[in-house]
């Protein structure tokens, strides 16, 4: 959520800054700002007509004892009755305001909040506007493969080595699904392994957090209302409160600390988690990217911290740094890819993506985004902490694929496969999979 001291001090900026992410949301932030006049508008009469009963009330105290008073000595008091019911007609009269003015208000900031909710991230200025077209290359790292025979999709490699079995996964869960068996699932699982000492040993906290998740965690990633619809909900006739499959671990750990104040000392937590991940994306019909490349459940490791403003730059590059490092550190040619505007998530305000080769597809495909979400999702999830002078800021987030398996398994057996169809187990696998250096048939 944005800062709406940001959106009063220079609304054109953020208008601005939101048309580089190509979001038209000129209409909406104007209404913010009407919302917020009218909000604090009623505020202020509330207050004063509150006020102004209280007052009414104390007077008719004294009235009541000035009538006890006269009627004590035989004196008239129907000029105090006429008062006293004056009083009290208004204070009638003040209820219904303030009831009137306090339903207003409930509709007013439930529209403000909705409207609030909906505005994406500022992008960081440095970025460039527009879309994907506009995502600048930083670096390659690694030789491209190269090979002296007609390289195999990597959907024949894993039928053919036994690896996945495609045909069984639709029959179990619908088209988008794939099954590991025999060493593809040892070879997964070794993958996950290596993510996950590779976070260990860098100090990374390990955490396996629920797979179904409350509304209000999407809502603080960033994903709801907005993205509401593309998400696995899950019913449950017992509570009517919204449950959903996580789509990254990214949506639970964000919430981890939602409506707590931390410490500048705690600061920077950092956290990796393993879990799968459940999209409703319908993935693609190119021929190009048919077999694992896109898929409604995949394994994913994720990486998170919680840090203060002051050092959320150096965690975004420490974060990208280890996902090169996962990548370099498993033989494969990368390029990391500084994201346009346009093409960061809406929660975002930077994002490089790394990106590997996979041969049959002639073109590289993300496996890891990094991205620095500053304060916005704080803001959403009220998550602070104390300064050491006391002052109480919102912390910033910053997560990291550390790294999805889903891209990195096709990739890894397509660069190491060899003309006679086995496959090459990347150095740093081999512990995992008991010294095993090839895997054929």
């Amino acid at each position: 959520m944005l800062d709406i001291r940001r959106i009063k001090e220079n609304p054109d900026a953020v208008k601005a800054g939101l048309r580089a992410k190509e979001v038209d949301c000129d209409a909406t932030i104007d209404r913010i700002l009407e919302l917020d006049v009218q909000i604090r508008g009623l505020k202020t009469s509330t207050e004063g007509k509150t006020a102004e009963k209280n007052k009414l009330a104390k007077e008719n105290g004294k009235l009541f004892g000035q009538k006890k008073s006269a009627e004590r000595q035989g004196q008239d008091t129907s000029a105090l009755d006429a008062q006293i019911e004056a009083n009290k007609q208004r204070s009638i009269a003040l209820d219904a305001e303030i009831a009137d003015e306090a339903a207003l208000l409930r509709e007013l900031s439930a529209e403000y909040r909705v409207a609030m909710l909906s505005l994406p991230n500022l992008p960081d200025a440095d970025l460039l506007p527009g879309g994907k077209e506009n995502n600048q290359p930083l670096r390659y790292v690694g030789k491209k493969p190269e090979f002296d025979f007609e390289p195999k999709h990597h959907v024949d490699l894993c039928t053919s080595l036994g690896l996945i079995d495609y045909e069984r996964g639709v029959k179990l869960a619908g088209s988008g699904n794939w099954m590991y068996t025999g060493m593809g699932a040892r070879l997964e699982w070794a993958l996950l392994n290596y993510f996950i000492d590779m976070h260990t040993a860098d100090g990374y906290e390990f955490i396996l957090p629920p797979h179904m998740l409350e509304y209000q965690c999407g809502e603080t990633a960033g994903q709801f209302p907005k993205f509401a619809d593309e998400v696995y909900k899950i019913a449950n006739p017992t509570d009517d409160r919204m449950h959903y499959m996580l789509p990254t671990a990214e949506a639970a750990l964000a919430s981890v600390y939602r409506d707590e104040i931390l410490t500048e000392a705690e600061l920077p937590k950092k956290y990796f988690a393993y879990t799968p991940c459940f999209r409703r994306e319908a993935g693609s019909h190119r021929a190009d990217e048919r077999g694992m490349v896109r898929g409604h459940q995949f394994n994913k490791v994720e990486m998170f911290q919680f840090t203060t403003p002051e050092t959320s730059d150096e965690a975004f590059d420490e974060l990208v740094t280890k996902a090169e490092k996962l990548v370099e550190g498993l033989g494969f040619h990368f390029r990391t890819v500084k994201l346009a505007a346009g093409d960061c998530s809406a929660s975002m305000a930077r994002t490089y993506d790394i990106e590997i080769l996979i041969p049959s597809m002639d073109g590289y495909k993300e496996v890891s985004s990094v991205s620095n979400a500053r304060d916005y999702q704080a803001r959403r999830g009220n998550i602070r902490y104390r300064r050491a002078d006391g002052k109480i800021d919102f912390v910033h987030t910053l997560n990291g694929s550390g790294l999805a398996t889903s891209r990195i398994f096709p990739a890894l057996v397509e660069q190491n496969q060899r003309a006679d169809g086995s496959i090459v187990v990347p150095e740093c696998l081999r512990k995992y999979l008991g010294g095993l250096e090839i895997i054929e048939k």
